[in-house]
């Protein structure tokens, strides 16, 4: 068969039989990141909320870790905007309360005894005569059935087999257990079963109480909202003497970092006391191994200058808590590479015995009281 026989073959191909197929165009790393960022929207479009990575059913708890790793990872988190039209990458404001963040807590890190646990956030205090759970106490009408509960608890803290701790955290309010709240001493009758308050983005989980006081009445207080007033009132546990706070059962829940740029750009080396304050699930040393090539930390070399190990709550929580203490000191630059400007976040020009100062704040739960003067680059007492 000539050339010519195959070509008035091909000529007579109307329907393109014999094209030969193109070859699908190769996906870059970027369209792939699209593509499975995508994914995630449709899920929200469906559903009408996010996709969460602690769910029995597995489509969805695969789409909810590919969510959390894109967030953890500010570079993707930028290369996706344009996609985002649910605003599922924007980061969270810090929690307004400490409540606020405890009903936030939907991984249930808050549930566990901590140093951090009743200092989170920036509670407004009260005093006594303004306790909102006070005023929705209404007589018990069984107060005689519990009565005796009282009468031996006292008679055991005058024998010494019992005794009074600093509230030692929502672990411990359980079922059968004593505390002393503004000198009143009460019991937890009954611990109700777990309840989720939907949010637009999550599910809320709280457990109601049946909380007993000694003068005769009663209170129905969601088991958070109890542990709030324990750490404002200066709440006490009544335990047995030989109590001790058992840490062993602790849940490691990440880092808090402090960074220093080893950058030579000068709107960077120029700054002074220029830190990072960041928090990671993992490795400290493994998360910074390519820092030269993320923009997060502005394309060049940083190195460790603090570290705090966190249990028991919810590292970004504290995390947004210090970047809203020290937001009036954010940097305020523009780093760029390959024509890529990188607005720097998480960068903050404070000095480093500051950072270690509000952290301490935050732990003894004083922070309510202090705010950072960027003038007299101090910690200072509120007015």
């Amino acid at each position: 068969m000539s050339d010519n026989d195959f070509q008035i073959i091909f000529d007579s191909d109307e329907d393109g039989l014999l094209d030969t197929p193109e070859k699908a165009p190769k996906l870059s790393s970027s369209d792939r990141l699209e593509r499975s960022f995508i994914e995630i929207v449709e899920f929200y479009r469906e559903h009408e909320r996010p996709p969460r990575s602690d769910t029995p059913e597995i489509a969805e708890r695969k789409l909810g870790a590919r969510l959390d790793g894109i967030l953890a990872n500010d570079d993707k988190i930028a290369a996706l905007k344009h996609l985002d039209e649910f605003e599922l990458l924007a980061e969270p404001e810090a929690p307004a309360s400490l409540e606020d963040l405890l009903e936030g807590d939907d991984l249930g890190l808050l549930h566990d005894d901590s140093g951090l646990l009743d200092t989170s956030d920036l509670p407004q205090r009260k005093g006594p005569e303004a306790s909102v759970d006070s005023a929705q106490r209404v007589r018990a009408e069984d107060f005689e059935q519990f009565e005796p509960l009282f009468q031996q608890k006292h008679a055991e803290l005058a024998e010494g087999t019992a005794r009074l701790v600093s509230f030692p955290g929502l672990r411990h309010i359980t079922e059968g257990s004593f505390f002393v709240l503004n000198g009143v001493m009460l019991f937890i009758a009954d611990v109700g079963e777990t309840e989720y308050k939907e949010t637009t983005v999550r599910a809320n989980r709280r457990e109601r109480l049946r909380v007993i006081f000694e003068n005769g009445t009663e209170s129905s207080m969601y088991r958070q909202s109890l542990g709030i007033r324990m750490g404002e009132g200066d709440g006490q546990a009544v335990v047995a003497a030989t109590f001790e706070s058992v840490l062993a059962d602790d849940v490691e829940t990440g880092y808090i970092y402090v960074l220093r740029s080893l950058s030579d750009d000068p709107q960077v080396a120029s700054v002074p006391d220029l830190y990072k304050i960041g928090f990671s699930r993992g490795s400290v040393e493994k998360r910074i191994a390519q820092a030269h090539l993320q923009a997060t930390y502005l394309f060049a070399p940083v190195e460790i200058v603090a570290t705090y190990r966190t249990y028991n709550i919810k590292t970004s929580a504290l995390e947004h808590l210090l970047h809203r203490v020290f937001s009036d000191v954010r940097l305020d630059v523009q780093i760029g590479r390959a024509g890529q400007p990188y607005e720097a976040s998480e960068w903050y020009s404070v000095p480093l015995p500051i950072i270690d100062e509000a952290v301490d704040l935050i732990v003894s739960g004083e922070i309510v009281n202090y705010e950072y003067d960027p003038v007299g680059r101090a910690m200072r007492a509120r007015a």
